[in-house]
């Protein structure tokens, strides 16, 4: 549970950093070109409002759980309560004259930005005068244009606007990367230093791959170190060279080789190392027969157990019952008497590979981290991009993910560089995702502005209204979907 606590405070600090940092891009050439800026929250705020700020006449003003204010436009209704139009079949509204209102009305100043925070994390918005976004303000496109309208400036002033969200966080990611090189440098464990080799999955073995195996090449170029760089290389080359008991073995790679791991779910490996307690479950049984973090857990019922791996799948069939387990502590061995619960757990979580095996570092200074900080911002863009092609095939569609699967991108434990590390890397996500030609992203509304500024003529506001709706519902369903398939392979 307090894990779970973790990882969610993480996730929404991550996400909450990244969607203030997009809707501020916007904001930023908004403002450049003169354009209102209605609202911006940082999280949906439907009803009611945790927060809101406005600046009215030189002072800031300030309400906490406030209700949402009621729109200055209004519909025309008929006896019926139908919506009613006007001879070029545009539809009609009441209006209110912010003149009429009283001076504690915030509607009163339009001209000035509402800053707030919503109840409903789960992004946020900038809303910017004249522009059909997911707000379907409707009233406003019926009106005449106003100068300090989106809809009012050049196409080419339209363009930086619309961008603006995507470059910033595209911009972040690359800040992000080099202030962590800067701050920590590059920290990793060369492969050859995984001594035990590694721990392969059953569709791995399937390939040919065997427990123990200590990666060395792909197609002639040597494996420095294991991570999703090396994966990638695995998974999209014809042939491997590994390390096995001490003479070496080649293993073809399948072309479908991705697509096998995508459906089986089952991972590609994972080093092999030794089962060191690296932290003690309250209340766990493990706790209760007072194991010890440090603790190096090496036999159940005196069959040695060499890895983590080999410990939790013996451990498994041992539910409720009384084992023994060998453990050395401080140089001593000793036998402590644990009954499993029923899942076939005991509690201890694992000390990770980089307290156990030797780790290399790359320091980096101030104007190093920068170019650095830059070629692996646009490297993870460029992979990326290149594991689009996966989502085109059903192994692809099945494996998408939702915020759980967010989350489990950090650590279990508040760590600060795999936390700005995932940030880094979730910027990039949500730059190249708001790109692409979907309505209701950024994608969308910069594919119609192309479309004006090519052909010289803006697309019909009705046209620009149905495109919005039918994009955001894809989107709204999409979330739906990825969020079941994460709790589909939770549970099953």
């Amino acid at each position: 549970m307090e894990s779970f606590i973790i990882r969610g405070a993480q996730l929404i600090l991550s996400l909450s950093i990244l969607v203030f940092a997009h809707e501020l891009g916007h904001f930023f050439f908004s403002k450049l070109f003169k354009v209102r800026v209605e609202k911006f929250y940082l999280f949906f705020n439907p009803t009611f409002s945790l927060l809101r700020l406005k600046k009215i006449n030189g002072r800031w003003h300030l309400k906490y759980f406030a209700k949402n204010e009621q729109p200055l436009s209004t519909p025309v209704t008929d006896s019926k309560g139908y919506h009613v139009k006007d001879a070029k079949g545009r539809y009609l509204y009441h209006t209110i004259d912010t003149a009429t209102l009283s001076t504690n009305d915030w509607r009163k100043y339009p001209e000035s930005t509402e800053w707030g925070i919503g109840w409903l994390p789960l992004g946020g918005y900038c809303k910017i005068a004249g522009m059909i976004d997911e707000s379907m303000d409707k009233a406003q496109q019926y009106a005449d244009p106003k100068p300090w309208e989106y809809r009012s400036i050049k196409p080419w002033k339209r363009l930086p606007i619309i961008t603006g969200g995507v470059l910033v966080n595209f911009i972040l990611a690359l800040l992000i990367y080099s202030a962590v090189l800067f701050t920590w440098g590059e920290n990793y464990i060369p492969i050859s230093n995984y001594s035990l080799g590694m721990e392969f999955s059953e569709t791995s073995k399937k390939v040919g791959f065997k427990d123990g195996d200590i990666l060395l090449l792909v197609d002639n170029t040597a494996i420095e170190r294991f991570d999703e760089n090396a994966f990638r290389q695995i998974v999209e080359g014809k042939k491997v060279a590994v390390l096995r008991n001490d003479t070496i073995a080649y293993i073809s790679i399948p072309t479908n080789f991705m697509q096998q791991l995508m459906r089986e779910k089952q991972g590609f490996a994972s080093p092999r190392i030794p089962f060191v307690a690296d932290k003690i479950i309250p209340n766990s049984p493990a706790a209760k027969a007072k194991f010890q973090v440090g603790d190096s857990l090496v036999a159940i019922n005196g069959q040695q157990t060499l890895t983590f791996y080999d410990f939790a799948k013996n451990i498994h069939t041992f539910k409720n019952k009384t084992v023994l387990i060998s453990v050395y502590r401080k140089g001593a061995q000793t036998t402590i008497k644990v009954i499993p619960d029923s899942t076939g757990k005991i509690g201890i979580a694992p000390r990770q590979p980089e307290a156990i095996f030797k780790t290399k570092t790359i320091s980096y200074s101030f104007f190093e981290s920068i170019p650095a900080g830059i070629v692996l911002g646009v490297k993870k863009l460029t992979a990326y991009v290149n594991d689009m092609k996966y989502i085109f095939t059903s192994e692809g569609v099945n494996s998408l993910g939702g915020f759980g699967s967010i989350g489990k991108q950090f650590d279990y434990k508040w760590n600060w560089i795999q936390f700005w590390y995932t940030t880094a890397f979730l910027s990039v996500v949500l730059a190249f995702m708001n790109i692409l030609p979907i309505p209701g992203l950024d994608g969308g509304h910069l594919l119609f502005l192309l479309f004006e500024i090519i052909s010289g003529r803006k697309p019909n506001e009705k046209f620009l209204e149905k495109a919005q709706t039918v994009g955001m519902i894809f989107l709204l369903l999409l979330i739906v979907f990825v969020n079941i398939n994460d709790i589909r392979n939770f549970l099953f």
